[in-house]
């Protein structure tokens, strides 16, 4: 069975409904490209995807690690590179919340960068990740 289904809708926008939950994505060009900037990018969603993919890696291991990283927050921001026009930079600021001692903390940083997302990215796109714990 297939991922998801996507419909082109025209004006540079598209649809995208993930084919076990039916929940719906729409993607517009971004105005630097022809676009109207109304919804994530397909850039933005990658940018996007790696950040939720560190979280629920980190999500998975402070379950087992008996710790409680809800409300911790990320801050992601997409560099865009031209000739070939490309995601260059992912910057990602990992705002943690929870009572996790220093030995928890590296081990769910380092769990987060084991994230199938940050493997599957190429290799040129520079990935700055930072945490700051409360």
């Amino acid at each position: 069975m297939a991922t998801s289904t996507i419909i082109y809708k025209g004006n540079l926008r598209t649809k995208s409904t993930h084919s076990d939950s039916g929940t719906e994505i729409l993607t517009d060009a971004p105005k630097d490209n022809h676009g109207n900037g109304e919804a994530f990018s397909p850039t933005d969603m990658v940018a996007n995807s790696l950040a939720t993919c560190m979280f629920t890696i980190m999500g998975i291991k402070a379950i087992d690690l008996g710790v409680a990283i809800e409300n911790s927050t990320a801050e992601v921001t997409k560099v865009m590179y031209n000739e070939p026009r490309r995601i260059g930079e992912i910057i990602i600021s990992f705002a943690m919340k929870g009572k996790a001692d220093k030995k928890q903390q590296t081990i769910l940083e380092r769990a987060a960068m084991t994230c199938p997302v940050i493997f599957s990215l190429h290799p040129n796109i520079e990935k700055k990740i930072s945490f700051v714990w409360e």
